[in-house]
Protein backbone atom coordinates (compact mmCIF):
# COMPACT_ATOMS: atom_id res chain seq x y z
CA UNK A 1 0.00 0.00 0.00
CA UNK A 2 1.52 3.81 -1.03
CA UNK A 3 0.17 6.05 1.39
CA UNK A 4 1.20 9.67 1.70
CA UNK A 5 0.46 12.46 4.44
CA UNK A 6 -0.06 15.59 2.93
CA UNK A 7 -0.67 19.07 5.13
CA UNK A 8 -2.43 20.97 2.85
CA UNK A 9 -3.71 24.90 2.61
CA UNK A 10 -3.82 27.10 5.24
CA UNK A 11 -5.73 25.26 8.42
CA UNK A 12 -3.13 22.71 8.93
CA UNK A 13 -5.30 20.08 7.40
CA UNK A 14 -3.69 16.35 6.40
CA UNK A 15 -5.09 14.95 3.19
CA UNK A 16 -3.98 11.25 2.72
CA UNK A 17 -2.95 10.12 -0.84
CA UNK A 18 -3.55 5.94 -0.94
CA UNK A 19 -2.62 3.76 -3.85
CA UNK A 20 -1.04 0.58 -4.30
CA UNK A 21 2.29 -0.26 -4.47
CA UNK A 22 2.58 -0.91 -8.16
CA UNK A 23 0.22 2.38 -8.81
CA UNK A 24 -3.73 1.49 -10.47
CA UNK A 25 -6.23 3.16 -8.60
CA UNK A 26 -5.86 5.33 -5.50
CA UNK A 27 -7.98 7.76 -3.49
CA UNK A 28 -7.38 10.69 -1.64
CA UNK A 29 -9.06 11.56 1.58
CA UNK A 30 -9.74 15.47 2.34
CA UNK A 31 -7.94 17.29 -0.67
CA UNK A 32 -8.63 20.90 0.92
CA UNK A 33 -6.59 22.34 -0.92
CA UNK A 34 -2.81 22.26 -2.81
CA UNK A 35 -4.79 19.83 -5.61
CA UNK A 36 -2.28 20.27 -7.88
CA UNK A 37 0.51 19.26 -5.96
CA UNK A 38 -1.65 15.69 -4.68
CA UNK A 39 -2.47 14.97 -8.45
CA UNK A 40 1.32 15.47 -9.69
CA UNK A 41 2.21 12.96 -6.31
CA UNK A 42 -0.21 10.44 -8.15
CA UNK A 43 1.13 10.84 -11.64
CA UNK A 44 4.12 10.23 -9.97
CA UNK A 45 3.66 6.75 -8.42
CA UNK A 46 1.06 5.97 -11.51
CA UNK A 47 -1.91 6.33 -9.13
CA UNK A 48 -4.91 6.89 -10.96
CA UNK A 49 -7.53 9.06 -8.13
CA UNK A 50 -11.00 7.17 -8.15
CA UNK A 51 -12.16 8.73 -5.56
CA UNK A 52 -12.23 11.87 -3.29
CA UNK A 53 -13.39 10.40 0.32
CA UNK A 54 -13.83 13.15 2.79
CA UNK A 55 -14.18 12.52 6.59
CA UNK A 56 -17.24 15.34 6.88
CA UNK A 57 -18.60 18.08 5.52
CA UNK A 58 -16.86 21.20 6.89
CA UNK A 59 -15.44 23.67 4.52
CA UNK A 60 -11.81 23.05 5.63
CA UNK A 61 -12.16 19.81 4.55
CA UNK A 62 -14.24 20.08 1.12
CA UNK A 63 -13.04 23.45 -0.43
CA UNK A 64 -10.67 21.05 -3.10
CA UNK A 65 -13.19 19.15 -4.20
CA UNK A 66 -14.70 20.84 -7.21
CA UNK A 67 -11.03 21.40 -8.63
CA UNK A 68 -10.20 17.87 -7.55
CA UNK A 69 -13.47 16.35 -8.81
CA UNK A 70 -12.63 18.61 -12.42
CA UNK A 71 -8.99 17.33 -13.08
CA UNK A 72 -9.32 13.72 -12.23
CA UNK A 73 -13.17 12.51 -12.38
CA UNK A 74 -13.24 11.25 -9.48
CA UNK A 75 -16.17 10.43 -7.55
CA UNK A 76 -16.79 12.01 -4.25
CA UNK A 77 -17.88 9.91 -1.59
CA UNK A 78 -19.05 10.53 2.02
CA UNK A 79 -21.11 9.85 5.38
CA UNK A 80 -24.88 9.61 3.85
CA UNK A 81 -25.61 12.11 7.00
CA UNK A 82 -22.96 14.58 6.05
CA UNK A 83 -23.81 14.56 2.21
CA UNK A 84 -26.58 17.21 2.65
CA UNK A 85 -24.44 19.70 4.04
CA UNK A 86 -21.93 19.58 1.29
CA UNK A 87 -23.60 22.13 -1.20
CA UNK A 88 -24.98 23.75 2.07
CA UNK A 89 -21.60 25.73 3.38
CA UNK A 90 -22.34 29.83 2.87
CA UNK A 91 -20.49 31.49 0.23
CA UNK A 92 -19.66 34.22 2.97
CA UNK A 93 -17.76 30.78 4.83
CA UNK A 94 -16.35 30.03 1.55
CA UNK A 95 -15.01 33.40 0.97
CA UNK A 96 -13.54 33.62 4.12
CA UNK A 97 -11.55 30.19 3.50
CA UNK A 98 -10.47 30.77 0.16
CA UNK A 99 -12.75 27.47 -0.87
CA UNK A 100 -14.96 26.72 -3.56
CA UNK A 101 -18.09 25.09 -3.30
CA UNK A 102 -18.38 21.06 -3.26
CA UNK A 103 -20.24 19.38 -5.74
CA UNK A 104 -23.00 16.52 -4.46
CA UNK A 105 -21.49 13.63 -3.15
CA UNK A 106 -21.53 10.80 -5.60
CA UNK A 107 -21.93 7.91 -3.20
CA UNK A 108 -22.75 7.82 0.46
CA UNK A 109 -21.55 5.71 3.22
CA UNK A 110 -22.68 4.25 6.33
CA UNK A 111 -21.36 2.30 9.39
CA UNK A 112 -19.39 -0.67 8.56
CA UNK A 113 -19.41 0.07 4.35
CA UNK A 114 -16.24 -1.10 2.70
CA UNK A 115 -14.47 1.25 0.08
CA UNK A 116 -11.78 -0.39 -1.88
CA UNK A 117 -8.28 1.38 -3.16
CA UNK A 118 -6.68 -1.42 -5.34
CA UNK A 119 -6.60 -4.64 -3.08
CA UNK A 120 -7.28 -3.12 0.11
CA UNK A 121 -10.73 -1.38 1.21
CA UNK A 122 -10.87 0.83 4.28
CA UNK A 123 -13.54 0.24 6.69
CA UNK A 124 -16.00 2.84 7.63
CA UNK A 125 -16.64 3.69 11.18
CA UNK A 126 -19.28 6.11 11.91
CA UNK A 127 -18.05 8.60 14.76
CA UNK A 128 -20.57 11.53 15.19
CA UNK A 129 -20.04 14.28 17.67
CA UNK A 130 -17.20 16.77 15.58
CA UNK A 131 -20.54 16.38 12.88
CA UNK A 132 -23.43 13.67 12.66
CA UNK A 133 -21.54 12.29 9.69
CA UNK A 134 -17.95 12.14 10.59
CA UNK A 135 -16.65 8.89 9.97
CA UNK A 136 -13.42 7.48 10.31
CA UNK A 137 -11.51 4.92 7.92
CA UNK A 138 -9.84 1.82 9.33
CA UNK A 139 -7.26 -0.47 7.04
CA UNK A 140 -4.91 -2.75 8.33
CA UNK A 141 -2.66 -0.79 11.16
CA UNK A 142 -4.03 2.26 10.36
CA UNK A 143 -6.83 4.46 10.94
CA UNK A 144 -7.72 7.41 9.55
CA UNK A 145 -9.60 9.67 12.07
CA UNK A 146 -10.43 13.00 10.20
CA UNK A 147 -11.50 15.36 12.92
CA UNK A 148 -12.88 12.93 15.61
CA UNK A 149 -9.36 12.53 17.51
CA UNK A 150 -6.37 14.32 16.95
CA UNK A 151 -2.68 13.54 18.55
CA UNK A 152 -3.34 14.78 21.87
CA UNK A 153 -6.56 16.12 21.31
CA UNK A 154 -9.88 15.63 19.78
CA UNK A 155 -12.34 17.54 17.85
CA UNK A 156 -14.28 20.60 18.38
CA UNK A 157 -18.15 19.62 19.44
CA UNK A 158 -19.31 23.42 19.62
CA UNK A 159 -20.87 23.58 15.80
CA UNK A 160 -23.90 22.77 14.55
CA UNK A 161 -24.62 19.69 15.18
CA UNK A 162 -21.79 18.72 17.52
CA UNK A 163 -22.06 16.54 20.76
CA UNK A 164 -19.59 16.24 23.19
CA UNK A 165 -21.41 13.26 24.15
CA UNK A 166 -21.40 11.59 21.23
CA UNK A 167 -17.99 12.49 20.15
CA UNK A 168 -16.82 10.87 23.50
CA UNK A 169 -18.73 7.61 22.99
CA UNK A 170 -17.33 7.14 19.53
CA UNK A 171 -13.78 7.22 20.31
CA UNK A 172 -14.17 4.80 22.85
CA UNK A 173 -16.33 2.60 21.58
CA UNK A 174 -15.39 2.92 17.55
CA UNK A 175 -11.35 4.19 18.33
CA UNK A 176 -10.03 2.66 21.64
CA UNK A 177 -11.22 -0.99 20.82
CA UNK A 178 -8.90 -1.03 17.91
CA UNK A 179 -5.42 -2.34 18.44
CA UNK A 180 -3.14 -0.62 20.35
CA UNK A 181 -0.58 -0.63 17.64
CA UNK A 182 -2.75 0.89 15.22
CA UNK A 183 -1.11 3.71 13.68
CA UNK A 184 -3.40 7.27 13.90
CA UNK A 185 -3.51 9.84 11.05
CA UNK A 186 -5.40 12.94 11.86
CA UNK A 187 -7.49 15.19 10.24
CA UNK A 188 -5.56 17.98 11.09
CA UNK A 189 -1.29 18.76 12.01
CA UNK A 190 -2.71 20.22 15.62
CA UNK A 191 -0.33 17.93 18.00
CA UNK A 192 3.49 17.71 18.89
CA UNK A 193 3.32 14.54 16.20
CA UNK A 194 2.06 14.20 12.88
CA UNK A 195 0.81 10.92 13.76
CA UNK A 196 -0.09 8.53 16.99
CA UNK A 197 -1.10 5.26 17.58
CA UNK A 198 -4.16 4.19 19.27
CA UNK A 199 -2.72 2.81 22.43
CA UNK A 200 -0.97 6.23 23.19
CA UNK A 201 -4.01 8.37 22.61
CA UNK A 202 -5.59 5.67 24.95
CA UNK A 203 -3.09 6.63 27.75
CA UNK A 204 -1.79 9.76 27.54
CA UNK A 205 -4.39 11.98 25.37
CA UNK A 206 -6.06 14.18 28.20
CA UNK A 207 -9.51 14.48 26.89
CA UNK A 208 -10.10 10.61 26.91
CA UNK A 209 -8.43 9.48 29.82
Amino acid sequence: MFLKQLEVGNFSVFAYLLGGEEGGDGLVIDPADHVDEIISLADQYGIVIQCILNTHAHVDHVMGNEEMKRKTGAKIIIHEEDAPLLTRIPRSMLSMFGGQPSPPADQTVKDGDLIRVGASALKVLHTPGHSPGGICLHLDNMVFTGDTLFVGGVGRTDLPGGSWSLMLHSIKTKLLTLPDETIVYPGHNYGYAPTSTIKNERLHNPFIR
